[in-house]
């Protein structure tokens, strides 16, 4: 998997300075003091996670750190996480241009026990993320260990089920493409630009994993968390596939008679106290 891995990385060093210059992020609207465009996430990250003020936040996955910079601006102490050393440098370098106290890390999500003291009395993680992972019930772990006992776990991500259907189709027919169940070896996709800088003059080739919803479920509980709720939506924050139509609230749909499909998922998960 290390080998996999590493190109990944490369893929998240060489996105970083193309999304920190994308109208996708619109970090300077950001420094200005704006809402994120994306206010559909915005709202349901703030209503699942709830009062932030004074809680110490771990994010995990954390890219260039704009979502968590959210967190510390709603009164979080937070700690951002990832495994391109690019994007934790921008991040570190938009803290510090912000005034937003905060800390960062470059560290790969299952590395982080040996690179990362205490725990948290929130982990948070969101949209896109479980896909690069190659192990969940390791990532379970790490999230279990960074938990105080009480402490909560929330992430907000796309649907499993939604995630096996073509997405580089036009002709708005939702066509099975990719497996549902997680499988050892990735799924190898290579396409120009990024989700972020679809226009950006690079070649992206990536490879990510499959992971059902059960195994998300079991990974966690395996870890010894327990499952408060899980909601499914028929919505999403980007567009997964180009033939959604965006709707008033920043949130994506598709057209009526495909609403049936789940397109996101929030869950949230706790550390019992012993």
């Amino acid at each position: 998997m290390r080998g996999y891995r590493e190109a990944n990385r490369q893929i998240w060093n060489t996105w970083t300075p193309y999304h920190v210059d994308s109208g996708f992020y619109d970090v300077e609207g950001f420094k200005r003091g704006q809402r994120r465009e994306r206010s559909g996430n915005d709202a349901l990250e703030i209503e699942a996670v709830g009062d932030v003020v004074g809680k110490s936040l771990l994010h995990l996955q954390c890219h260039f750190g704009l979502d968590t910079l959210s967190w510390a601006r709603r009164g979080a102490i937070v700690t951002g996480v990832d495994f391109a050393e690019e994007a934790i440098r921008t991040a570190r370098a938009l803290a510090a241009e912000t005034g937003i106290p905060a800390t960062f890390v470059h560290s790969d999500v299952y590395d982080l026990p040996r690179r990362l003291d205490g725990q948290f009395d929130i982990v948070f993680t969101s949209h896109g993320v479980l896909c690069w992972l190659p192990d969940l019930d390791a990532w379970a772990q790490v999230i279990a260990h960074f938990l105080r006992p009480g402490g909560v776990f929330h992430i907000i991500e796309v649907h499993p089920f939604a995630t096996i259907f073509d997405d580089a189709g036009s002709d708005g027919e939702l066509r099975p493409a990719y497996p549902y169940f997680h499988e050892i070896e990735p799924i190898r996709s290579e396409r120009n630009g990024s989700y972020g800088a679809p226009a950006a003059p690079i070649r992206s080739v990536s490879y990510q994993w499959a992971h059902s919803m059960g195994e998300i479920l079991n990974a966690l509980i395996g870890a010894g968390l327990r499952i408060e709720s899980l909601n499914e939506y028929p919505v999403v924050g980007w567009a997964v596939f180009p033939w959604m139509a965006e709707r008033p609230d920043g949130f994506w749909e598709l057209p009526r008679e495909q609403r049936s499909i789940p397109l996101m998922f929030s869950l949230k998960a706790s550390k019992p106290i012993e």
